[in-house]
């Protein structure tokens, strides 16, 4: 019975999503990373990681600036979601230690592409879901070079968060042999019938980038190792990853139902003072797609001052939700 589990679960998952993209695309171990063109000198570099079953094409709309220099991460055993150039090794790879299709793996994908990529010195590395914990697992992997970078953290996986109760109920009876099945399943039913209580208001780019999300991986081992390997990532991985972010901003979402954002709050607060922890209107684990005006300006980065006096009004609103909690 294992042996026919794992055959499922390694069975090849067929990509049903890709967008035309006009630059580079570099395979590194099992993952790659996309640098897109860019008209004249770039000013800014801005490096995305995707989160859980998502693409790199999340970031695309929120980066349209012909001066941006824009650099997508592909995690490891996902789908590339090009269509256009033929990807092609990096000389500049390097062996990955860690197990594929781990924050561990995909952090050490993201310090490859900082390390040898970027060619200006206004550097911002901004992750969404999952994304978050990628980077802040390459920010413990590689403290130094993180030391000049701005950090976007948006709605973020974070040290000591959970799921959302809903998912945590709906991911608990699942084992490992079940997964083929869940997942024939969900993409046989209309989005519409479940998409706006996890996803929010939908809008065209979210329903785009949201459909048939579980065609993201390679396999659905994938899906199940990143599920496992996040969980204890959460769980074991203490505050003192936040020491190294040097300038950066937590994106907390007013209503999530993908994570659980009031630990996802708890968690952002134990982050330095520099570091700004800013907590949006957006209605859904989404900020972005939900309105990129959320998306810091790459014309500065915040003074302290301002970043500890959003940091009071979160404290403010979290003391109050705890308060309503225990009411």
């Amino acid at each position: 019975m294992q042996a026919v589990h794992a055959r499922k679960l390694i069975k090849p998952i067929e990509q049903t999503y890709t967008e035309m993209f006009s630059g580079k695309v570099y395979t590194v171990g099992k993952g790659a990373v996309s640098v897109r063109n860019h008209s004249g000198k770039a000013k800014h570099t801005v490096i995305g990681v995707h989160g859980f079953l998502e693409n790199h094409c999340y970031f695309t709309q929120s980066y349209q600036d012909p001066s941006t220099e824009l650099i997508l991460l592909t995690c490891s055993n996902y789908h590339i979601p090009v269509s256009g150039p033929m990807p092609e090794p990096a000389d500049w790879e390097i062996p990955i230690k860690f197990l594929e299709a781990t924050i561990e793996y995909d952090a050490n994908i993201l310090n490859q592409a900082l390390s040898n990529l970027p060619t200006t010195k206004n550097i911002r590395v901004h992750g969404h879901s999952r994304g978050g914990a990628v980077i802040l697992e390459a920010i413990k992997q590689r403290p130094e070079l993180y030391e000049h970078v701005e950090v976007i953290l948006e709605a973020p996986a974070l040290p000591g968060g959970k799921t959302h109760p809903l998912v945590s109920a709906l991911l608990e009876p699942v084992s490992h042999g079940m997964w083929p099945w869940v997942i024939r399943f969900i993409n046989s039913t209309p989005a519409s019938s479940y998409g706006q209580m996890f996803f929010g208001k939908m809008n065209p780019r979210k329903k785009q980038l949201l459909h048939k999300l579980f065609t993201a991986t390679r396999d659905h081992l994938t899906i199940v190792r990143n599920i496992e390997n996040l969980f204890a990532w959460m769980d074991k991985r203490d505050y003192s990853v936040y020491q190294h972010i040097r300038h950066g901003t937590f994106l907390i979402p007013r209503i999530d139902r993908i994570l659980d954002r009031n630990l996802m709050l708890e968690s952002a607060m134990k982050s330095p003072n520099a570091v700004r922890v800013v907590e949006t209107d957006a209605t859904s684990h989404f900020i972005t797609l939900d309105d990129k005006n959320w998306v810091p300006s790459l014309a500065s980065i915040p003074s302290r001052e301002r970043a500890e006096t959003i940091r009071i009004q979160s404290r403010k609103k979290l003391r109050q939700a705890k308060l309503l909690a225990l009411a």
